[in-house]
């Protein structure tokens, strides 16, 4: 968890890093143009907005290249954590076989369950479906509602057997 909390905060900074130059940039241009305005006193909005954008610009042409590189190291330390570092770490997956022996909520399940299935167990009991034997297998499914894997083609298995050598 205090792997991801670190990340967050190297998030923010890049953003604050980025941002901050164009900000500074647009105040500092903003306030001289408002004192030039005051001692001129010529009072038109749009006067300053041309010089903000353009300045604004111009730091983005000059400094793009670093802000490139902060954000293709924070995008590649984070690849590094979502596929090297959290996988591998005891705390954030569960072991491979933890739930064979274990089911949560099976009290809680049990309980709703015998409430509200019972009608539905009955109906589904007692139906009698139109469809001929034939008929069934073609609506064969999983109990999920999963399609049945596909065999794997000559090409694919040639690939599966040569990568369990």
């Amino acid at each position: 968890m205090e792997i991801l909390l670190e990340y967050f905060a190297k998030g923010l900074i890049t953003m604050l890093m980025i941002a901050m130059p164009c900000v500074l940039t647009a105040a500092g241009i903003g306030l001289v143009v408002g004192i030039l305005q005051a001692v001129t006193q010529v009072q038109e909005q749009t006067i300053a907005a041309a010089p903000k954008i353009f300045a604004v610009f111009l730091v983005i042409i000059l400094l793009g290249s670093t802000y490139l590189k902060m954000l293709d190291n924070l995008f590649n330390e984070g690849s590094v954590i979502a596929f090297d570092v959290v996988p591998k770490s005891d705390e954030f997956v569960l072991p491979p076989g933890y739930y064979n022996y274990t089911k949560p909520f099976i009290d809680e399940m049990k309980s709703d369950m015998k409430k509200d299935m019972t009608p539905l167990n009955q109906i589904l009991n007692n139906a009698k479906t139109p469809l001929s034997s034939t008929q069934k297998d073609k609506f064969n499914f999983l109990r999920n509602g999963a399609k049945e894997i596909p065999e794997p083609n000559l090409a694919e298995r040639k690939v599966i057997t040569e990568n369990n050598r």
